[in-house]
Parts: structure tokens; C-alpha cells; sequence
């Protein structure tokens, strides 16, 4: 590679440079923010080819020590605690994602179907159209939650995993650094770890999949054939007939988590649920759940033929909608009176089609409130820019829908939720 051709001697381990580069050019396609060296990606560009060489000829060396990570600490839902996520530095993420790369394709071929988390040609919305199906198909849902589980991954366990899929010594050796490497806090105190793997490292999705491939997909293939599962990464639903077959499915499943390095199900957040529709009337304590931003429970759906009936489905969950919501007040459009129609569109656009693209794959009109906040919002900003509309709300809606028809690709959400 041009600027990556230095003369060096014989190295310890063979890494193509043509890895390494592409290596960054997936990290600098991820963005990111900075780790404990506080150097972004704009920063490391600067000497971008010293750089990544620096970076090769260390890891071809076997002498690439993984600095700390920096540690943030990210506030959950509902004020349930914080989640723990790991900001390696932007040389440290190339280097992870270089063996990543050369280790996904020995295992991504014997990764189980139902497993979809951080792999090639899958994503969450095909495991929430599998999940969708089989709950039509059986009764009873088991929603798992692993308590802690990034946090307390056994390391002897995943090395033994990584072990048994590549005979490359660097790629173990390097694993085995990066599981070792301390947290850092904010005052830039260090966190010794002797289990778990961060979340936001380019490395632990594919050593979770790994990990989660030997302690749940392979045993319930094995021990429970006939059980299906959809699995992203640890967020886990398995479909049962009967509730005393969840019940029995459920205590296995805590027996083997529990053998694979302590693991647990969350007490309160592990349930059983009753997939109740139309024709399954029965009485049940739980009779939803929530799967990768998806709230599955019984809805009206409407037929072809304009017929209604009662189906067991998924759609934006509570918690998703309502950060979207807190997403666009965020926005404050209303106050951006200095601004055109087509400027706050720019802005927003990228954000909202994301949001259709992936909560209006299923029952879509259950997007519809949270995006017609939008419009709400953009009547205010025209009763707010114009003095002609002051106090005249509906003339100011009106103005909107006239717009909305002139230029109906003006914003994203426009296509299906008109002012």
C-alpha cells in the first residue's frame, strides 16, 4: 500500500497492510468518539500512513499493547442504573477490527440461523420478522435477559472458543491483551478486569457471538431441538408450546448460563409470556414483551379485504417511541425561525428515515403519533416566523399542508404522515 511500503524485516506474525487499511477505513466509516488519548479520527489522519504503519509493524512484531479504554458511563431508560460502554482509541479499534476481520470468517460459518446480532447479510429487523412468525406458530414466549452479560463474560471460556477456530497464535494473543486491558475512568483511574469485554469495542460483538454460540445456540440445537430461538447477540427470545414447557425450558436454560461462567437471568427482567391474540383468549399475567425496539403484543390488524382481527404483533415499543419523541422536542424547531422549511428538513431528514426505515418495517401506523409530532412542531415554527399566522393555528396548518403538497419529498416523513 502506497505510504505503508517501508522496508522492515521479518516479522513474528504475517498481517496484510491491505487489511490494516481497510481496517480504517471501516472505523472511519463507524465514526466514533476518541479513547483515553483523546485523539479522533481527523487527529490520527494527519500522519495517516505513519500511523497505520506504526500500527502493522507493531502487531506483525507481536509488540502491540492495547492502551486502557476509556470508560462512559451512559444513563438507562427509566432510570434503571447506568450501562458500562468501553471507547478504545482510534488506533486500538483498527487493530481490533483487523482481527476481527480474520477471525469472522472461520466462525461465521458455523454461527447458528437464528443467531442474527453483528453478522454479514443479517440485522434486528430479520430477527423481528422470525420472531413474528414463530409467535404466531406457538403460544408461549420466554423473554431473556442476561444479567451483566458484557460485563461478565468468563475469558478463559471465549479464549478457549477463540482457540478453537484459528490456529493463528497472534490472533489469541492479541484477544487475550485487549479482554486484560483496564477501563479508565474520567479522573484517570484504571479499573483492572479479569472478566467481561466492553460494549463499543470492534472486537466484542463478534467474541459474544462466539461465546454465546457455545453457551446457548449449540446447547438448545442439542438439548432442544425442536425449540426456536431468535438470538441478537445477548437479547434473547425462545418460543415454547406450553407454559410448563417454558417453565422447564427456562430452568435448563439458567442451569447451563450458570455453567458457563456464572451467568444469570435477570429475576425481574426474564419473563414467560402469553402470546395472546384473537383466538388464544386465555388469562395471563404477562401477555407482551419487547424485542429489539419492537413491543409485540395483540394489536387490530386489517386485512386486504378490509376485514379486522386481532393478531399477536410487533410495532415501536413505548420506550422507543417516546425516545423518538424526546428526540424531535429536542430539536426545538419551533425556535428556528432564521431558518427555511428546506434547511430544518436537511437537518432532520437523515434521523427520520432512519426511524421509518426500521420502526416502519412492521405495523407502521404505530409510528404515525410520534412522527406527526413533527408536523405539530412545524406549524409552530410558521406561527412563531410569520406574523400573518400569529394565533391563527389552523391557517398555519393549513399552510403547512399546502406545502407538504408542493414539495412532498421535502421531508422524510412527508411519503406517509401528511400535516
Amino acid at each position: 500500500m502506497a505510504g505503508m511500503s517501508q522496508v522492515s524485516g521479518p516479522k513474528s506474525f504475517e498481517i496484510s497492510k491491505h487489511m490494516v487499511f481497510e481496517a480504517y477505513r471501516r472505523v472511519k466509516a463507524n465514526k466514533g468518539a476518541a479513547g483515553v488519548d483523546g485523539e479522533s479520527i481527523e487527529q490520527f489522519e494527519v500522519d495517516l500512513k505513519g500511523n497505520l504503519y506504526k500500527l502493522w509493524n507493531r502487531m506483525s512484531s507481536g509488540c502491540y499493547f492495547p492502551p486502557p479504554v476509556r470508560m462512559v458511563e451512559i444513563d438507562k431508560p427509566g432510570g434503571r442504573g447506568v450501562r458500562i460502554l468501553g471507547v478504545p482509541t482510534v488506533a486500538d479499534r483498527i487493530a481490533q477490527t483487523v482481527t476481527a476481520m480474520y477471525l469472522e470468517p472461520d466462525v461465521e460459518k458455523i454461527f447458528h440461523p437464528d443467531s442474527f446480532g453483528y453478522r454479514p447479510g443479517r440485522g434486528a429487523l430479520d430477527a423481528v420478522g422470525r420472531c413474528r412468525e414463530r409467535c404466531w406458530r406457538t403460544d408461549w414466549v420466554i423473554d431473556l435477559d442476561i444479567k451483566g452479560f458484557f460485563d461478565n463474560l468468563d475469558h478463559d471460556l471465549v479464549l478457549k472458543a477463540v482457540a478453537h477456530h484459528t490456529d493463528q497464535r497472534w490472533i489469541l494473543l492479541y484477544v487475550q491483551r485487549w479482554l486484560a486491558a483496564p477501563l479508565q475512568r474520567r479522573d484517570g483511574s484504571l479499573v483492572a478486569r479479569d472478566r467481561g469485554s466492553p460494549q463499543g469495542s470492534a472486537i466484542s460483538p463478534l467474541l459474544a457471538n462466539l461465546f454465546m454460540h457455545y453457551a446457548f445456540d449449540a446447547w438448545m440445537a442439542r438439548e432442544h431441538p425442536t425449540i426456536g430461538f431468535e438470538r441478537y447477540c445477548d437479547d434473547v427470545v425462545v418460543h415454547c408450546r406450553s407454559e410448563a414447557e417454558a417453565h422447564q425450558v427456562q430452568e435448563a436454560i439458567a442451569v447451563r448460563l450458570a455453567a458457563c461462567g456464572g451467568l444469570q437471568l435477570h429475576p425481574e427482567k426474564t419473563r414467560i409470556v402469553y402470546c395472546k391474540d384473537g383466538t388464544r383468549r386465555g388469562s395471563y399475567e404477562h401477555t407482551s414483551f419487547t424485542f429489539l425496539g419492537y413491543g409485540f403484543r395483540v394489536r387490530k390488524v386489517r386485512t386486504k379485504t378490509g376485514k379486522y382481527f386481532f393478531s399477536f404483533n410487533p410495532a415501536i415499543s413505548d420506550e422507543a417511541a417516546k425516545r423518538i419523541r424526546a428526540q424531535i422536542r429536542s430539536w426545538r424547531l419551533h425556535r428556528r425561525s432564521g431558518s427555511t422549511l428546506a434547511d430544518l428538513a436537511r437537518e432532520i431528514n437523515v434521523a427520520v428515515r432512519g426511524w421509518i426505515n426500521y420502526y416502519g418495517r412492521f405495523y407502521r401506523s404505530a409510528l404515525v403519533a410520534s412522527l406527526n409530532r413533527i408536523n405539530d412542531y412545524l406549524v409552530r415554527w410558521i406561527v412563531q416566523k410569520y406574523k400573518r399566522y400569529r394565533r391563527r393555528w389552523m391557517r398555519a396548518r393549513d399552510a403547512l399542508g399546502r406545502a407538504a403538497k408542493l414539495h412532498p419529498r421535502l421531508f422524510a416523513h412527508w411519503q406517509f404522515v401528511k400535516p
